[in-house]
């Protein structure tokens, strides 16, 4: 059985919003890593990852995540991750995986795509 990832694109108050829903893993995490580096590739150096459809995410699937992150830095935009609390929503599975990991800490996280488009600007975590 097949595991697909969707991944839609729209622009909300100037940031670019990539929206990702199934399993973010070694066989789909390549669709994501693409359409982080055609977002920034458009010029758009604000980006919004909404992971709350993603009920798993392995190591393949982080280290997307990691080079998304070290990619917009480079050129000096905002990274910011949608992941709903740890409340028995689908993405609760992806907020442990990074916690577990160490590297939540890494990501400036909302809870929904609405407070992510519209809080001032801040740098990204250490």
């Amino acid at each position: 059985m097949a595991v697909a990832l969707k991944v839609t694109g729209d622009d909300e108050c100037g940031w670019a919003v990539l929206r990702v829903v199934g399993e973010l893993d070694l066989m789909t995490s390549p669709t994501l890593r693409q359409r982080v580096h055609d977002v920034v590739a458009e010029g758009r150096h604000s980006l919004v990852v909404d992971l709350s459809g993603v009920y798993f995410c392995d190591s393949s699937g982080v280290g997307v995540l990691i080079a998304a992150r070290r990619l917009i830095r480079a050129c000096q935009g905002r990274l910011r991750i949608v992941l709903p609390a740890d409340d028995g929503a689908e993405a609760a599975h992806v907020n442990r995986v990074l916690g577990a990991l160490g590297v939540r800490r890494l990501f400036t996280v909302y809870p929904d795509v609405a407070s992510a488009v519209e809080e001032e600007p801040d740098p990204l975590s250490a």
